[in-house]
Formats: C-alpha cells, structure tokens, sequence
C-alpha cells in the first residue's frame, strides 16, 4: 500500500535525520520550504510533523518551526498497539553497555524461535523517572538474521528513528501483531543492582514480542520494572 503524502513527508524527514543531516537540536526546513517542495499544503506538513512529534522525534519552538529533539525517549516493553507513539508512555532513558550477542534467555529462545545455544543480539536500556532514578529495566534482542541486516543496531548509540522505523527501512519487514506477557517474580542480582532495588525486592516482568506478517519474531523485549513502580490501567467498554 504506497504511502500518503503526510507519510511520505515524515519518512523522509526521518531518513535525513538518521543520516546525520539534522542533528539534536537542529531546525527543520520551514513548513513553507517543504509545502513548495512537496507541493502540498502547509496542512500536509503539520500532519507529517506531527507522526515525527509523536514518534519523540521532533518538538515545536515557539517562533521557530520545529527540530529535531535533544533528548529521545523510549517505551517500556509491551503496550505498542496500533496506533500508539513513543511519547505516549516513553521517558528519557540510559543506553547500557555496548550491544552484545549471548545466548538468550530461555523465554526469549522460545519467543524468538531460536535453536538451543543460538546466539540474539542483545540492546539494553535504563528508563529513568523524572528526578533521573531508575524506573524499568529493558532488554532488547534482535535474531541474528535482523541483526545482519541492521548493522546500526550493533552501535552503542541511540537510534533517533526509533528500532522499529530502522529496521523496516533495512529490511521491509514491520511488526504487525504483539504479544505480552506479564510475570512476577525476584529481582536478580544484577537487575536489583541497576534499579537500586534489594535483592529480594519483587519485580514485574513485561515479556514482549513482536511479529511480522508471516508470524516471524522480530524482536523480544524483556521489561523489569520494581512492584512498587509497576502500575498497569486498561479501560474497556462492557456493554
């Protein structure tokens, strides 16, 4: 299904930013610029400005247009239904450590469909609350057949456009259905450690998968989160 002219608009403004053209900080051509370039109305860019603005990847200046955000967020694993955007839930996070490929997990093996002792790409991130403390612990881990593709993913740094944008542009292939699962159970020693939590403390587990159309898993993301930070709302109609 070809892209609208919005979408058209904001993937390419995503493409240039990824590729360094507009760093942190910098201002975006002019929505006239771009309304003569695309030859569309000023309308068309503010929609495509605002897919960017809920993707986390641009904020408005009073005056000025907008540019390109200074400080990315990110999500907790799991809730990315359709239609959600990354500041809707996403906070300010810390990159940890370098991007490394280990032997996962038992639950990621079997959510990834890996074979015993197959090697993920491992990416790990620290959410933090507003006064900088810890709030989620996420793993991220890629099979290695995205991990080939994607070589940007093996990078310490943050991906501005977002894992997900990056990887389709790579590859083609998009999540189109998630499962998550949620567990409790002790803190380890090393999540107790980079959540300032007691060793005993109990933690949620957010266990999320994500699926392209042929049911292939593209990533799975293991979310710890201490109970006492740990609050999940779901609103639903019952008639």
């Amino acid at each position: 299904m070809p892209l609208l002219k919005y979408e058209q608009i904001a993937e390419s403004l995503r493409t240039r930013i990824a590729d360094g053209e507009f760093g942190p900080g910098d201002l975006l051509p002019s929505g006239r610029d771009l309304s003569e370039q695309w030859g569309v109305s000023r309308a068309t860019v503010v929609k495509a400005m605002d897919v960017l603005r809920n993707d986390g990847l641009v904020i408005a200046r009073q005056g000025t247009g907008f540019a390109v955000a200074e400080t990315p967020v990110a999500r907790p694993a799991g809730q990315r239904r359709a239609g959600s955007s990354r500041v809707s839930g996403g906070a300010p996070y810390r990159r940890l450590g370098a991007p490394d490929r280990s032997v996962p997990p038992q639950q990621v093996v079997d959510a990834l469909g890996l074979k015993p002792g197959e090697e993920a790409l491992r990416r790990v991130r620290l959410l933090l609350l507003d006064d900088g403390s810890p709030h989620t612990l996420v793993s991220a881990w890629f099979p290695a057949s995205i991990a080939d593709a994607c070589p940007r993913l093996t990078h310490k740094g943050a991906i501005t456009e977002g894992t997900t944008h990056y990887v389709r542009r790579e590859t083609g292939l998009f999540p189109v259905e998630g499962t998550d699962i949620t567990t409790v159970r002790q803190a380890t020693a090393e999540e107790a450690h980079q959540l300032n939590v007691d060793s005993s403390a109990a933690v949620a587990v957010v266990l999320h998968v994500a699926c392209d159309r042929d049911h292939r898993a593209l990533v799975c993301e293991e979310g710890v989160t201490p109970s006492h930070l740990y609050e999940r709302v779901d609103t639903y109609p019952m008639v």
